[in-house]
């Protein structure tokens, strides 16, 4: 313990590492931190709105909470997976999909990543905004531009900084959320809500997609806050404390937006942060509400900056054959980053609630096949034996172009496309399911048990164990020895 907090302390605040390999002299953090980090995360206005949609497109409340519940659960599963691969490898997640992928081909999964990030960071930016505009007696629009330039501040910054906003986020969240759910109580009859039954498939799994893509959707940047603790680090208490902090949080947070939802009587949808101040009050204590949303919502969309920066770099440093990226390379990658969802977010801040649900839903037929391609790999095939030196080597173990992991995604996306039901495409077996979307159940099992078997036969060789840089203190220790990798 008193190891991990010397190495803390003497850590620079602005972060120096960006998709590098991070050594272990300069490992450390604790699983508390994950925890916190994953549940002020989602404790916060989108996940509210999140919630909510499962009453406002036609579920009841009882059924709503029974189906967000399930999804939490599978979707933190697979979200937690990829968080335990952080402290063994050292890397962003997405880095790793190199394995899978090939060091150029990796940047399929990645650039639609990015675009995942960028539509995240605008509906939150959104809300913000709101939440600002009211606070400040601004309008909507310079809350957005408000907000923005904090999350360009702190996305800068790093690491270090972002754990800590997201410590202070989880204990805002939970004071304001208590608070909340009281006003709730004491104004609505929760028991008569929750009486009121009426079971329909379609609206019960649009709640369970609805929170499994919630949850999935952290999977291609949950590794990239792991990463710095200790190598020795449990991966089963790494998957238990990142994706309990963010199961709990979700949940609290959707049923709080049910319950909101279902209360409203059609106020809800357009204003959707008013709507919820509301339940707390007026004076010093909305404008205290207020400012614990826009605070809450720094925490989710630094994480999607910073996992937009990542992304970036990694595919930008595939074709270079090198993981460092300057300081000045960061802000730039980050304004740009940041001024496009800026651009986004004013452009379509008067349609957001329908435009989020259709953007949620149909990124999962992009990330479930990806994610189960990586999961399968790491866990089923590799075993975390990787070469991380060869993730920069086009030329290397992984080559530039994986077919076997490509045909694989391709093929999990386009297997879903007739189960999707959005409002940007309808595939043409909704009809005949009732109109209920299974696309990301389709894109979850069919793209791993496929990847399992034809990459137990195709797979390029694996190492005998995880090989890994090697560290400054090891080539001092062994002037003589050649090369720059250490087995583990």
């Amino acid at each position: 313990m008193a190891v991990t907090s010397t190495r803390a302390s003497s850590k620079p605040l602005i972060e120096k590492r960006s998709i590098d390999y991070i050594p272990e002299a300069e490992r450390h953090g604790r699983l508390l931190s994950q925890f916190t980090l994953w549940m002020g995360a989602n404790l916060q206005i989108t996940a509210i709105v999140t919630g909510a949609l499962a009453v406002v497109l036609g579920g009841d409340v009882f059924w709503s909470l029974i189906g967000l519940l399930i999804g939490q659960v599978l979707g933190g599963g697979v979200m937690a997976l990829h968080a335990a691969q952080g402290p063994k490898l050292g890397l962003p997640q997405m880095i790793s999909s190199r394995v899978q992928f090939g060091v150029y081909g990796a940047a399929i999964p990645i650039v639609l990543v990015c675009l995942m990030y960028l539509g995240f960071t605008a509906t939150g930016t959104v809300l913000s905004g709101q939440a600002l505009g009211q606070l400040f007696g601004v309008s909507d629009s310079a809350g957005i531009l408000i907000f923005a330039s904090v999350i360009v501040l702190v996305t800068v910054l790093g690491y270090r900084v972002i754990h800590f906003i997201g410590r202070v986020a989880s204990i805002i969240g939970v004071i304001a959320f208590v608070y909340l759910f009281a006003r709730l109580i004491s104004q609505t009859d929760v028991g008569a809500l929750l009486q009121i039954r009426h079971f329909s498939w379609s609206s019960f799994l649009l709640a369970v997609s609805l929170a499994a893509s919630w949850q999935i959707a952290f999977g291609p940047y949950v590794a990239d806050y792991s990463r710095y603790l200790p190598s020795k680090m449990s991966s089963v208490k790494t998957f238990f404390a990142a994706g309990a902090g963010s199961v709990i949080g979700a949940q609290v947070a959707m049923i709080l937006g049910v319950f909101a939802a279902a209360s409203a009587n059609g106020q809800f949808a357009g204003h959707e942060v008013a709507y919820i101040v509301g339940l707390g009050g007026t004076g010093a204590t909305a404008a205290l509400l207020y400012f614990s949303i826009a605070f809450g919502k720094v925490t989710i969309s630094t994480l999607n900056s910073y996992g937009s920066f990542m992304c970036i770099a990694t595919i930008i440093s595939g074709f270079r054959g090198h993981l460092n990226v300057t300081r000045l390379q960061r802000l730039v990658f980050v304004l740009v980053i940041v001024g496009a969802a800026t651009l986004i977010a004013l452009l379509g801040q008067h349609s957001f609630l329908g435009a989020f649900k259709s953007f949620i839903l149909f990124l999962l037929a992009f990330f479930t096949p990806w994610s189960a391609i990586n999961l399968v790999d790491y866990y089923c095939i590799t075993r975390e034996r990787y070469d991380v030196p060869a993730l920069a080597d086009p030329n290397g173990r992984y080559g530039r172009w994986n077919t076997l992991g490509i045909s694989v995604y391709v093929f999990g996306v386009l297997v879903q496309l007739p189960f999707i039901a959005t409002k940007f495409y309808t595939g043409p077996l909704v009809g005949a399911m009732g109109g209920v979307d299974i696309s990301w159940i389709i894109g979850l099992v069919v793209p791993a048990a496929l990847y399992y078997v034809l990459a137990r036969k195709w797979h390029s060789a694996v190492p005998d164990q995880l090989i890994l840089p090697l560290e400054q203190d090891a080539v001092d220790a062994q002037p003589s020895r050649a090369g720059r990798i250490q087995a583990v």
